[in-house]
């Protein structure tokens, strides 16, 4: 791990996109490692930490999960990601866990006031350390801007970021980028394209 706390900190994104390939069992055993060292309310490390590697199976609970989440769906101008949606934002997704070849279900004590909340530093801890080992490199990331821009500069006013720099075409600058699309969706000529659909 070469990258300080902070840097993997505001580098970790979910993409909701999966590579293939499982995760190395040596980068699982540490994954799992940070999950349950998380901070836990009376220090009781209580979530449980099951892992899959079957691909059918993973399927199949990703289907289940899906079925019995009732997700609150989105609506109008509440969503989750246009981008990148999320099993709430579109109802055509059935698989919850987004056909990831690894995954990672976590388990709170029953009854346990801050059993959800346990859980969800436990699954910050593993997100942070799989991407400290290189677990969010599996596909490049982000956008680019190409020969069709027009140098209207609508992506740069739509950047939250306010990482998108004036040129021939427009830049934007990756490192601070939060990979949210807007330039995306609201480029009028479709100058701006993923990085991974670029070759």
């Amino acid at each position: 791990m070469d990258r300080t706390v902070l840097e993997t900190i505001l580098h970790r994104r979910s993409i909701r996109r999966f590579d293939a390939r499982q995760v190395e069992p040596a980068a699982l055993e540490e994954i799992l490692r940070a999950g349950l060292y998380a901070p836990s309310a009376g220090g009781r490390q209580g979530p449980l930490l099951a892992v899959c590697q079957d691909r059918a199976c993973n399927e199949r609970l990703g289907k289940c999960k899906r079925a019995n989440s009732q997700p609150r769906m989105a609506s109008g101008d509440r969503y989750v990601s246009r981008e990148q949606p999320s099993i709430a934002d579109d109802p055509k997704l059935t698989n919850a866990f987004y056909d990831a070849p690894t995954v990672v279900t976590l388990f709170g004590p029953k009854n346990f006031l801050f059993a959800a909340e346990d859980c969800a530093a436990a699954a910050e801890n593993m997100m942070l350390a799989a991407d400290a080992l290189g677990g969010g490199e599996a596909a490049p990331r982000g956008f680019i801007i190409g020969e069709y821009c027009i140098g209207c500069g609508i992506c740069a006013e739509h950047c939250p970021q306010h990482c998108i720099a004036p040129g021939q075409p427009y830049v934007i600058a990756q490192e601070h980028c939060l990979h949210c699309g807007n330039c995306l969706a609201h480029c009028p000529v479709s100058a701006v394209r993923r990085r991974e659909a670029v070759s």
